[in-house]
C-alpha cells in the first residue's frame, strides 16, 4: 500500500509506503515547489527500475557477464493512448541470443505486466470519522 498526504503545501505530496517517505511535487512552472518528482515521473520511474531490477536478476541468476544495465522509460500521449517507450542498454559481453532473452525478460517485470494488462481503478470517498 501506498498513502499519499497532501496539505496546505501547494502540491508537496507526502508518500509513505513500507516504512520509506518520499516526497511527489510539481515543477516550480506549474506553481509546485519541485521538491521531489512529479506523479507521472513516479510512474515511469516504477517501469524503469522494475525493469533494471528484473534483468539484473536473472543476469545473476545466469551468471551472465553484466556490469550495468540502463533503462530510459518516457512517455508519449496522445488523444487515443499513451506510449511507454522502454530503451535498454546493457555495459557487457552479450550474445545476440542473450540481448534478445534480455528484451524478452525485461516484458515480464511485474511492472510490465501491470501497465501491458487491462487496468480498473476503483475509487471510493471514505467519509472522515
Amino acid at each position: 500500500m501506498v498513502t499519499a498526504i497532501i496539505g496546505k503545501d501547494q502540491y508537496k505530496t507526502e508518500l509513505i509506503t513500507s516504512g520509506h517517505y518520499l516526497i511527489a511535487d510539481e515543477p516550480a512552472e506549474k506553481k509546485g515547489t519541485n521538491l521531489g518528482p512529479d506523479p507521472q515521473e513516479f510512474l515511469l520511474s516504477a517501469l524503469a527500475s522494475c525493469t533494471a531490477i528484473t534483468l539484473r536478476m536473472y543476469a545473476d541468476r545466469k551468471q551472465w557477464p553484466v556490469n550495468q544495465i540502463k533503462v530510459d522509460v518516457t512517455v508519449e500521449t496522445s488523444k487515443e493512448k499513451s506510449i511507454l517507450k522502454c530503451e535498454i542498454s546493457f555495459e557487457g559481453t552479450l550474445d545476440e541470443s542473450q540481448r534478445d532473452k534480455m528484451v524478452q525478460i525485461a516484458k515480464s517485470c511485474p511492472v510490465h505486466k501491470i501497465l501491458t494488462n487491462p487496468i480498473e481503478v476503483n475509487t471510493e470517498l471514505l467519509v472522515a470519522g
